[in-house]
């Protein structure tokens, strides 16, 4: 009838979860609610169906504007927002709805719900609630599954480096460790920055293949930087809550620092805040066996999740990472300086040390050095560096003279 028509396609969020701790009976229950809310926030001339598993596709028939499709988008994710109450149980459940309208995102109903279907992965992959498809989605999804594809054969090609961030005490104002950031250098794609594929690598759980890599290799070579003479410094290496929650980190841990000989205390392990409020519970054992071992602990991110104090005594923990968040406009947001002036005080209070990321200029480092923060990192520091580079210009300056923040304004962000 040459009218618009809007196919939404949704997927409920956190649906396995409920299935598999509560059961199919009650996953069932839980399908008929949601299919009674979604027939609640559409007109009786449309249609809803159930495609299978936890998937449903709305039909909006005649509509005027993308504007109206929107507000039913918006009523849907609202009403399977609310709790659900059955079987002696309240459940919560979110869904991620992509959107084409014909005839402008096809024609026929095959391209329609490929096109839906792609909007919906966006929504989830972004965290929103809805989207409605645009084309540049089709590449961004090729892409994904070209890298997801590249990925899994990227550890046994040897595509994968360990560079080096310095860190820096500023009370004495020398360079006392650094941490360990992994790069991807694809042979076609060039440098992939892990913004890109360590969230790729969660997904699909080839994060505790790379973690582990990560974790040998940058301990390897900071045992032969000692052996061959260079002063020792501290590795900072990433967990994510990949390796945390599913991988055997303790027994991983534990057979690196046997095989490579590295002195525990040597090596810190950073674990973002978020990671560790999600299962607080069963974190606070992997992490006090991980302490027992003498390695240091630290928050990564610190202010930007949902930390309880009362867990945050409870953890281990030897240091907070203030997130470069709350440093990069320190000099002129109020609010991220009282931030910085909590959280320092925050980690005085429970006897931690405090590293600041992020610093870029002198005027950062001073203010965060009045304020008792006592170490830094960032581009004013230094930036990342390969092997080479490191021992070229803070392994050997460090040999050659007091290796201090000053001292090293040759190689920041050069």
């Amino acid at each position: 009838n040459d009218e618009q028509l809007a196919i939404l396609f949704l997927d409920l969020d956190r649906f396995k979860m409920v299935n598999d701790t509560l059961g199919h009976s009650v996953g069932d229950l839980l399908l008929k609610a949601v299919a009674e809310r979604l027939q609640r926030c559409v007109r009786g001339e449309d249609m809803v169906a159930r495609l299978g598993g936890d998937e449903f596709t709305v039909i909006l028939d005649r509509v005027s504007s993308r504007e109206g499709v929107a507000k039913i988008a918006q009523k849907i994710c609202d009403s399977l927002d609310r709790s659900f109450s059955f079987a002696n149980q309240e459940m919560y459940v979110s869904t991620s709805i992509g959107i084409s309208v014909f005839p402008s995102d096809g024609e026929d109903i095959g391209t329609l719900m490929k096109h839906a279907d792609t909007a919906m992965f966006r929504a989830k992959e972004v965290g929103r609630s809805f989207f409605f498809y645009e084309s540049y989605m089709e590449a961004a999804i090729t892409r994904k599954v070209e890298i997801e594809a590249d990925l899994r054969r990227s550890i046994d090609r040897d595509q994968f480096d360990v560079y080096f961030q310095p860190k820096a005490d500023l009370n004495t104002q020398e360079i006392i460790g650094m941490e360990a950031l992994v790069r991807w250098n694809h042979p076609v794609k060039g440098l992939i920055g892990p913004n890109e594929f360590i969230p790729l690598a969660e997904e699909t759980g080839l994060i505790n293949d790379i973690g582990l890599w990560v974790m040998i290799s940058a301990c390897l070579q900071v045992k032969d930087w000692i052996n061959r003479g260079y002063k020792p410094y501290s590795i900072a290496v990433n967990l994510s809550g990949v390796q945390l929650e599913h991988g055997n980190i303790v027994q991983q841990v534990e057979q690196v620092l046997e095989e490579t000989k590295l002195d525990p205390s040597l090596l810190e392990l950073e674990i973002t805040e978020s990671t560790i409020m999600h299962n607080p519970e069963d974190v606070i054992d992997v992490l006090k066996q991980l302490k027992d071992m003498g390695v240091t602990l630290a928050v990564d991110d610190f202010g930007t999740g949902y930390s309880s104090l009362n867990y945050l005594k409870r953890f281990p923990i030897d240091l907070l990472k203030i997130d470069a968040e709350f440093v990069r406009d320190v000099m002129t947001d109020s609010d991220d300086r009282s931030i910085i002036r909590s959280i320092i005080a925050l980690a005085k209070s429970m006897r931690l040390k405090v590293v600041a990321e992020g610093v870029e200029s002198c005027e950062q480092q001073d203010f965060l050095k009045a304020e008792g923060c006592e170490y830094v990192q960032g581009y004013y520091i230094g930036r990342p560096m390969d092997a080479e580079e490191f021992e070229k210009h803070v392994l050997k300056q460090s040999d050659s003279a007091e290796n201090t923040i000053s001292d090293i304004s040759h190689y920041r962000n050069t």
